[in-house]
């Protein structure tokens, strides 16, 4: 079984200054007392059509949505150095990357990367290993402005074709990926198998979008190579996304 090596997450959530962020929902309160109710909720809708941001969660309203540790295998346990969120701030907007994708993302527990977008203005992530490190599955959720999350889910679509086969980081062998739309996931979603004749088992990739949130997992656990543990998750990701 081949252990999925871990990219560090590529938002340092910590380090970023209030000034980068994107979150303009506030309102100010010094609105004089002569104007109506009625000017008042205009003027609050006005400002949030003017919020890109407005009606998405926060990271740390992700985090809350994420599986707990009783939703995963027995033995896996959370890996620390994996667990990431963007906190209560929303971030700048990356623009895509338009070259050819890098396919050995698809290795990594961001694997959102690969379509080119480095993640969303919010977003919360975590994972969980066996005792041996041999087995592994990953959750991440990330936000989006306008409809970017439905760029990103075509993205995923031609990547699974672009990336057809490449060769993995550590056993330098030849990988083949395959794809294919998956119904009853959300708004819409896509699923990879990452498969290598050096590995013990494969990966499973999910991608699920449920308005402009898109759920991402990825699975090497069990012995079809992740298929049935990733699929649950994602559904547990998508109904706690209702309550985020």
């Amino acid at each position: 079984m081949r252990l999925t090596p871990r990219i560090a997450t590529l938002l340092a959530v910590a380090t970023l200054p209030l000034a980068l962020t994107a979150c303009s929902s506030g309102t100010s309160g010094s609105s004089g007392s002569s104007g109506s109710s009625s000017d008042t909720g205009a003027s609050s809708q006005a400002a949030d059509a003017k919020d890109p941001n407005a009606g998405l969660a926060t990271g740390t309203q992700l985090k809350k949505a994420l599986a707990p540790p009783s939703a995963f295998p027995a033995g896996f346990t959370r890996e620390a150095d994996g667990a990431s969120d963007s906190g209560g701030q929303f971030l700048s907007p990356s623009s895509r990357k338009t070259a050819k994708p890098e396919c050995t993302k698809l290795e990594s527990t961001s694997w959102i990367q690969v379509t080119g977008y480095e993640g969303g203005v919010s977003f919360a992530q975590d994972d969980y290993a066996n005792k041996d490190k041999t087995e592994e599955t990953a959750q991440e959720i990330d936000e989006f402005q306008g409809a970017t999350a439905e760029a990103v889910m075509k993205q995923l679509r031609s990547v699974a074709a672009e990336c057809a086969t490449f060769t993995d980081t550590q056993a330098h062998a030849k990988v083949k990926v395959t794809g294919k739309a998956t119904a009853g996931l959300g708004d819409e979603a896509y699923t990879m198998t990452v498969t290598s004749a050096a590995w013990q088992n494969g990966t499973t990739l999910v991608a699920a979008r449920s308005g402009q949130a898109v759920v991402t997992v990825l699975s090497t656990a069990g012995s079809d190579n992740g298929a049935t543990s990733a699929h649950k998750l994602t559904r547990r990701l998508l109904t706690s996304l209702k309550t985020a």
